[in-house]
């Protein structure tokens, strides 16, 4: 990662304005009361001087103040976005009576990403990091807010949801690569990355019932109200509790969206840095699959809103269990040893369908089907190690868009697909296809040189 003082050294170690030596893992003992070296023994100082061993795993990347603030910041704002597309659901339900629409706030809270992973992409590099972050939360939190007011047309609904989506890439792209100046870019990076998917992935569950609860006793505007709120938190919490830090690229003489579809070119021409973002979209793309028809599959089976809401849970639960266990059990080169099994393993359970499984049997494809989410732990590694410091952030948000944008076509195609042929044939060719692609794109990245052992 670059330093505040200019380009780092090899190893890409982030130093201190004041010249202060860097840490072995990305920190610093900083004379300007900046971070330190969660290890003692790279700058003999920080929050486990004086000999106190450092912690492991999760704890290490918790040990770390700032990780903390933008833990708490991406809860809260994960929280607010899962409860708001739940209440803007229902409004728009109310207001038309129209299920096509009411499930459109679904759909537009992924495929816009990639106007903002494209054309604003740049941003996430060009500014400091901690301005981009709380300004994206700003301009969040009037949009949030816009919805509440009475009278408000559908249209505008649905557009204002379609300019937090836009946001959303160039704020995750940012916060992703902001976690390398904060942990440094090596083992506490990648368990920092894994922490934000298991909020991601929580926030899921806890989200639909805390929205479900909410809509139970107020209004949707009231609860679209509270994701205003919660954006307004997380642009506090990021504002007083993250370090200023200056651009990765601050360098301005084009025009921003220049910048941004120039840096995208440059990025898909890299042989390398293509072939992991496909590795890292495609496994999500034909996982939705299945999960984006559960809905009908419950009521092929007769099980109503209860076994629809059960179905809807396994994946998630699968997910963080397996963040959960690999990051806390297993080292870096267990982790990296797993990342080709687990991405192609994430697309096999949806073949169980072609059987019709019944309830019990089907939540647990769906758990298995979540625990492929472990595969991320090597790809976050290899792409930091790939990407050119200056496009790290824009790198990010690429990376974010494309995940998000290819999950909502294929929840769009699943669903066409569906209208044409028995769930037992489109829920497991989600696994065939998925299954060759997978290969495909496993091959090429070992062709450019990662190696599992690493």
């Amino acid at each position: 990662m670059p330093s505040p003082s200019g380009p780092a050294p090899s190893g890409r170690l982030p130093a201190c304005p004041d010249g202060a030596p860097a840490c072995s893992d990305g920190g610093a003992t900083c004379s300007d009361g900046g971070a330190t070296c969660p290890d003692a023994s790279a700058a003999g100082a920080g929050p486990y001087a004086g000999g106190a061993s450092r912690p492991d795993g999760y704890r290490a990347v918790f040990a770390v103040p700032e990780f903390r603030c933008v833990f708490a910041a991406h809860l809260l704002s994960s929280l607010g976005v899962v409860v708001c597309e739940i209440a803007l659901s229902v409004l728009v339900f109310r207001l038309t009576a129209s299920p096509l629409l009411s499930a459109l706030t679904f759909a537009l809270g992924l495929l816009p990403y990639v106007v903002g992973g494209t054309l604003l992409s740049a941003v996430a590099d060009r500014y400091p990091a901690r301005r981009v972050l709380v300004g994206c939360d700003l301009l969040c939190a009037p949009a949030a807010a816009g919805m509440v007011a009475p009278g408000t047309p559908v249209v505008v609904l649905l557009a204002l949801r379609c300019v937090l989506a836009a946001i959303a890439p160039v704020f995750a792209g940012t916060r992703a690569a902001t976690l390398g100046e904060i942990l440094g870019e090596g083992e506490l990076f990648v368990l920092g990355r894994s922490v934000i998917r298991i909020v991601n992935q929580s926030a899921q569950l806890a989200g639909f019932a805390a929205g479900g609860l909410l809509l139970a006793v107020v209004s949707p505007r009231a609860v679209l109200a509270l994701t205003a709120v919660t954006f307004l938190g997380s642009a506090l919490l990021l504002r007083l509790g993250t370090r200023a830090r200056p651009a990765r690229n601050g360098v301005r003489g084009e025009a921003l969206l220049g910048a941004s579809l120039g840096g995208v070119r440059r990025l898909l021409a890299d042989r390398r840095v293509r072939a992991l973002l496909l590795l890292t979209w495609l496994p999500p793309a034909f996982v939705v699959i299945p999960e984006a028809l559960l809905v009908p599959y419950a009521g092929l089976l007769g099980t109503g809103p209860a076994g629809a809401g059960l179905l809807m849970c396994a994946m998630p639960i699968g997910a963080v269990a397996a963040e959960t266990l690999v990051g806390t059990f297993l080292g870096p080169r267990a982790r990296a040893r797993l990342t080709f099994p687990m991405g192609l393993f994430a697309v096999l359970p949806s073949l169980g369908f072609a059987a019709q499984p019944s309830l019990g049997w089907a939540v647990l494809l769906l758990v298995l089907t979540g625990t492929g989410i472990s595969y991320n732990f090597g790809v976050d590694r290899w792409f930091a190690d790939a990407v050119p410091d200056a496009l790290l952030g824009q790198a990010m948000t690429v990376l974010q868009a494309g995940r998000m944008t290819v999950m909502g076509l294929a929840m769009g195609l699943a669903g066409a697909a569906a209208e044409y042929a028995p769930l037992r044939v489109v829920m497991p060719a989600a696994g065939v296809v998925g299954a060759v692609c997978v290969l495909a794109v496993i091959f090429e990245v070992r062709r450019t040189g990662a190696d599992p052992r690493e």
